[in-house]
């Protein structure tokens, strides 16, 4: 049976200051009418029933994770206690799927991706379970055709072609690229061999485990010790005394660049990581000056802006060009695009500050 694992614990540093530590950018809308998370879960429906789906979210977002997705069983949402990055999240969850079917197959995402259509969607995720229905010791990720030499993405090398379902193209997976310099990055493109790494992945829940314990002995170690209670009352407590003594890593150091038998699905799907406020230009048409605008917006002689603001809260600009201005109840954000990636750099500034009610 097919189960899906949303991750959704990131803090959306980039999108501060509408992203913040009780509201991440998982949680907000982006241009639509649903929030990032709520469109991931919607973008399942027709695939994996609620009942199949995990929410893995930081222990401070579990309620706002409820309220949201009010048609997800409570119990699926794993709350976790301590920030240990994504293998120990996906560990914990693949036992909890584990646990509920031995023989289950789990596709695990982030919750912050824009997917179109989500018919193709399904279509690549059904072809990715064919595959590891034919090899279970098959892991499988889905790779992006790169439309420019993006420095902030990892990528996958494509090796030899192998059979899957007519229309779908895959591949064994050469290797796996760290985020690259411009010209490093130019060379992958006009290379033709390299997918952005989307950051989705297909596998059987036993397999991901045993990987585990090959790779991560004594992470497995702690997340067996944490599966021993699944369903009793002892649980959350095992959970946070195990949890908290894992050393985190991402699931791409843990396992993906480690692993004999990894395939990469060439997506037939458009696909965004909604990564910075530039996004927004992507998610939300620009008017006829080039601005993309989501709020009250008046403009005067100015161009190629990203406006953002609450509902009732008018935002002018007076010969302005490319430039970021967020506006929020505590908060405002004024940037050129071009130092977009400092607003990291802001919000690091004020946790040394200890201006916390900003976060």
């Amino acid at each position: 049976m097919l189960h899906a694992v949303i991750m959704a614990g990131g803090s959306g540093t980039r999108f501060w200051p509408a992203s913040r530590q009780v509201k991440p950018k998982q949680l907000l809308k982006m241009g639509g009418q649903r929030t990032m998370l709520q469109t991931t879960f919607d973008r399942l429906q027709g695939l994996i029933s609620s009942e199949h789906v995990l929410v893995a979210t930081n222990q401070q977002l579990s309620e706002a994770v409820a309220i949201q997705l009010p048609n997800l069983p409570l119990e699926h949402i794993i709350g976790e206690p301590f920030k240990r990055d994504t293998a120990p999240c996906i560990g914990v969850a693949a036992s909890l799927v584990h646990a509920a079917d031995a023989d289950g197959i789990m596709v695990v995402m982030p919750s912050d991706h824009v997917i179109e259509p989500r018919s193709e969607f399904h279509r690549a995720i059904r072809a990715g379970a064919k595959l590891v229905d034919d090899d279970p010791t098959r892991i499988v990720t889905f790779g992006i055709r790169p439309s420019y030499p993006a420095e902030s993405f990892g990528y996958i090398q494509r090796g030899d072609a192998i059979a899957s379902d007519p229309g779908t193209s895959t591949f064994k997976v050469d290797r796996f690229r760290e985020k690259p310099d411009r010209k490093t990055a130019e060379e992958y493109v006009e290379q033709g061999s390299f997918y952005w790494n989307s950051g989705i992945f297909l596998w059987k829940a036993k397999t991901i485990l045993e990987a585990l314990a090959k790779f991560e002995p004594e992470m497995h170690s702690h997340i067996e010790n944490i599966a021993r209670d699944i369903g009793t009352v002892n649980f959350q407590k095992n959970f946070a005394e195990h949890f908290e003594k894992i050393k985190g890593k991402s699931i791409d150091f843990a396992v993906m660049e480690r692993h004999e038998n990894v395939v990469v699905i060439e997506a037939p799907f458009s696909w965004d990581d909604v990564g910075s406020w530039q996004a927004i230009a992507r998610l939300i048409a620009p008017d006829e000056r080039g601005n993309a605008v989501d709020g009250p917006f008046l403009s005067i002689d100015s161009t190629n802006n990203i406006i953002r603001s609450e509902p009732d809260h008018l935002i002018v600009t007076i010969g302005m060009n490319d430039t970021i201005v967020v506006h929020t109840p505590d908060a405002t954000l004024v940037a050129p695009k071009s130092e977009e990636e400092r607003v990291r750099e802001a919000v690091k500034q004020l946790t040394e500050l200890g201006h916390q009610q900003y976060l």
